[in-house]
């Protein structure tokens, strides 16, 4: 199972999908969708979109199982896991770096059949899964997933996301108040307007929203449809294709473009392959800080105001909330000071003893060359080390060709196969000039060495030994409706979409009459429903109750609403 190799700090993402509470009304919803969005796409959407529905183990008539689409999805390279609701940005990238889809657990309703402000099983699955079948496309998204989580993002960030995720959690909350959804609208707004920073994960949110979520391929004047929020999207999916929608030619460019989740899209972009996908985010990535490093990444790190890593060429990493950069007179960083809990690790590893709650104020070091070595610590060799007495109990003074002077009683050196990676110092004073940025007073000074930042990026090194220093992201356990919580006239109508999911799938011909009973019953005690009786049409035509059927999704077909498109696609398949 494709979970038993998830790093700790991401299973607590992971949920159990629950199959047995699925009703009998949310695999109707499932099919009803599937059915529609099948003979659409067949002419509309990405040629692999047919044959990736096969191959990732998403099912016609009922909701998959994430097991099987696990593995089904193992055989070409990537695997399924199933999660609650809206995770980090970052948590649901890290899984698609490691070619995990991240799949919501939870079925849309039928009143929200058309669009869902959730993620659910429709999007996650039946959109995000089929285009992986296309190695170009598959190959991409891990791509961008690597790239996405290497992306600094910023407190506006967070707190958007938390602002969508708590829309999105009373939206789908079978027991939120009218109130609660008004004032997590008014958040929502709230935290859009206060958006005044556009950090590197929010440029890549634009990027992964006109590509992987409402992305089209193929000709300008004649696309397909492949991204997921398309796929999964009865109502937008038809829309999207007329002259109603501008149609732009994708590049770069689009992550200039921003978006509303609330509304349908004014414009798409289109790609001429999923080549050119990858293609264009290798643009992007090149401008990002951590291929960047240097004194322009260490500045977005500071920007950004969050959590971050910057990476020395010794490969010694520091993470924390950077505050301030000192410059030197080539234009590179010469000290960097950090401000609360900071960690010190090597290749995604904290150091022993250097944690954040060792370095729980904060911390500070130099970069660059020693001053007359032409060389940083990290490179020193036996005789430079004699050279400058480099020895654990004595005192001296480590001069930095950016005039940094570190002055102290060394009392540990940390090396690996030779090479010195942190020393440590007591009664220690580091200045530059007449600035001085530690002091014998303030206890043991911690240097670390290398001679550049060679990259710069988003989050801690090692996540799992820093996380409790970090904001609690675990989901909320939303109480969703199940068939365990439905009320008495609520279990009765399920029962009656049972009765018909058995008739169908019986062996021998159905009753008319017994569906006949079926539909009265169904008009009678819940006339605003209309999903039972477009199967109810499925199974039975020709009859008084069947041309009363008919009559009704005829006239909601008639309405100029996304659920009156989708019915009418519904009645075309009979």
């Amino acid at each position: 199972m494709t979970h038993k190799f998830i790093p700790p700090h991401l299973r607590k993402f992971i949920v159990e999908q629950h199959y047995g509470n699925y009703t009998a009304i949310d695999h109707a919803v499932w099919r009803f969708i599937m059915r529609i969005s099948k003979a659409f796409f067949e002419k509309y959407a990405h040629v692999s979109y047919l044959d990736g529905l096969k191959k990732t183990g998403i099912t016609i008539d009922r909701i998959p199982h994430v097991n099987d689409m696990d593995y089904k999805l193992s055989k070409f390279g990537w695997g399924a896991v199933c999660v609650r609701g809206f995770i980090p940005p970052a948590a649901f990238m890290e899984l698609q770096s490691r070619g995990i889809l991240a799949i919501a657990a939870d079925m849309r309703t039928l009143n929200h059949l058309t669009y869902t402000p959730a993620p659910d099983i429709v999007h996650e699955a039946a959109g995000h899964a089929p285009i992986l079948a296309d190695p170009d496309y598959a190959a991409y998204l891990h791509h961008y997933g690597e790239v996405s989580s290497k992306a600094i993002s910023s407190r506006d960030d967070y707190n958007l996301y938390l602002a969508i995720r708590e829309l999105s959690d009373v939206k789908e909350d079978a027991y939120s108040s009218e109130d609660q959804i008004q004032k997590a609208e008014s958040d929502l707004e709230t935290a859009i307007e206060n958006f005044d920073y556009v950090s590197e994960a929010a440029y890549l949110a634009r990027m992964n929203w006109w590509t992987v979520e409402y992305g089209l391929v193929g000709k300008i004047d004649d696309p397909k449809i492949y991204g997921a929020g398309l796929l999964s999207s009865v109502g937008e999916s038809q829309n999207c294709l007329t002259d109603k929608v501008q149609k732009i030619r994708f590049s770069l460019d689009c992550i200039n473009t921003s978006y509303d989740i609330t509304e349908p899209q004014p414009q798409l972009f289109v790609t001429p392959d999923f080549g050119k996908l990858s293609e264009v985010l290798e643009e992007m990535a090149e401008t990002m800080a951590f291929r960047l490093g240097g004194a322009e990444g260490l500045e977005k790190a500071k920007e950004a105001g969050t959590v971050c890593t910057a990476e020395y060429n010794s490969k010694v990493q520091i993470s924390g909330i950077l505050k301030n950069i000192i410059i030197d007179n080539d234009g590179n960083p010469a000290y960097l000071q950090y401000d609360g809990p900071t960690q010190l690790s090597r290749y995604g590893n904290e150091f022993d003893d250097h944690g954040g709650d060792y370095h729980s104020q904060g911390f500070g070091s130099p970069v660059g060359n020693v001053k007359g070595f032409y060389k940083p610590l990290c490179d020193f060799n036996d005789d430079d080390i004699e050279k400058i007495n480099l020895r654990v109990d004595e005192r001296l003074e480590i001069h930095f060709d950016s005039g940094v002077l570190v002055n102290g009683k060394l009392t540990n050196i940390l090396q690996d196969n030779g090479r010195i990676l942190i020393l440590s110092f007591e009664n220690c004073t580091v200045s530059l000039g007449e600035e001085f940025f530690f002091l014998p007073e303030w206890g043991m000074y911690d240097m670390t060495c290398g001679g550049s930042i060679t990259s710069v990026y988003g989050g801690p090194a090692d996540y799992d030994n820093y996380q409790q220093f970090l904001p609690d992201d675990k989901p909320k356990n939303i109480k969703m409706s199940s068939k365990l919580e439905l009320s008495n006239s609520d279990i009765k109508l399920n029962d009656l979409y049972l009765k018909v999911r058995e008739i169908r799938e019986g062996s021998v011909p159905p009753d008319i009459d017994e569906l006949a009973t079926v539909y009265s019953i169904v008009t009678s005690e819940y006339p605003e429903d209309w999903l039972l009786s477009m199967q109810l049409l499925e199974l039975g035509d020709g009859s008084d109750w069947a041309d009363n059927a008919r009559n009704k999704l005829e006239i909601m077909a008639d309405e100029k609403s996304d659920l009156g498109t989708v019915i009418k696609r519904g009645l075309a398949l009979l």
